[in-house]
């Protein structure tokens, strides 16, 4: 059906007549009541009862039906414009972000108030989730946009936000702490702190070491930076960070050895699911990023 015609419709009814409502409809009278008879032919039920030559109408039981019902489907296709338009311009609408509980507050913190500066009228959620749940999350339709250690393939694309060294985070009191530089082996035979399995971070330094010949001997795991740093600077063991979590939460009792390797860094990027349709929200985020990267670069 339609909804022109029941428009016209509509139109010939609140006028209470053909000659008036062609004037609201901008359409000829003959081809208002061509519109209105096609209209009834479709539905085979007889809408109104013409008066002379049409200029005086009432509404059959049917007319009264298809009239209510119009006006709802009418009103129903003005607020279906009017959110798309909001959404279109940003005045509207949701953006669910998850982020990586690591580097977010460093990296998208500043993105994340300029987002809110220039479009306040979107509600936006932000989900802190490890690099496992988030991946969950995306393919769950949770989220549209996440943070986090990825390798893009045929499910997920994104931008590279950061390429950072790591470093090896060991107590002053150390004899590793005078060193230039590490080696992943030099770290064989030593207690390490971990985040936990959830976060990427974890099976990317685990990986690492297993490349390098051996499985750390003991590892007591943890959901902070600092509060793992905390540990390290008590002896509990040495800690692998990227270099900017690390100098981030940088206590007085410990150092920050650069480790010299080129496979093993913290890669972040913020990423989608390629089959899904993004939202106008989120392709206003990921213009953010670009451009915060842009700038970055420029610097």
């Amino acid at each position: 059906m339609d909804l022109k015609a029941l428009q016209y419709f509509t139109q010939v009814v609140d006028a209470g007549g053909f000659a008036k409502a062609s004037h609201v409809a901008c359409l000829t009278q003959p081809a208002l009541s061509k519109a209105i008879r096609m209209l009834e032919e479709e539905l085979d039920m007889v809408l109104l009862e013409r008066g002379k030559r049409g200029t005086q109408i009432k509404l059959t039981a049917a007319g009264e039906v298809v009239y209510q019902h119009a006006q709802q489907l009418l009103s129903g296709r003005q607020a279906l414009l009017h959110e798309l338009d909001a959404l279109r311009n940003l005045s509207g609408g949701s953006l669910k972000l998850g982020l990586a509980p690591l580097g977010s507050a460093e990296l998208f913190a500043p993105v994340i108030a300029k987002f809110r500066q220039l479009y306040p009228k979107i509600d936006m959620q932000l989900l802190v989730r490890g690099g496992i749940e988030q991946t969950l999350a995306l393919q769950k339709n949770e989220i549209e946009l996440a943070t986090g250690i990825i390798a893009f393939d045929g499910e997920f694309d994104g931008l590279r936000i950061r390429n950072d060294p790591m470093v090896v985070v060991v107590p002053k009191t150390h004899e590793l702490a005078s060193f230039k530089e590490l080696q992943l082996t030099d770290l064989h035979a030593l207690a390490q702190v971990m985040f936990e399995p959830e976060y990427a971070l974890y099976e990317l330094i685990l990986d690492a070491c297993n490349k390098a010949g051996f499985v750390p001997a003991e590892i007591t795991r943890v959901s902070h930076a600092d509060f793992g740093i905390a540990l390290v600077a008590a002896g509990t063991g040495i800690m692998v960070l990227p270099q900017i979590i690390a100098e981030r939460y940088r206590v007085d009792a410990v150092v920050n050895v650069p480790l010299a390797s080129q496979d093993l860094r913290w890669e972040l990027s913020l990423f989608w699911r390629k089959q899904q349709s993004l939202s106008f929200a989120a392709k206003a985020m990921i213009e953010l990023v670009k451009q915060q990267l842009e700038q970055a670069s420029a610097e």
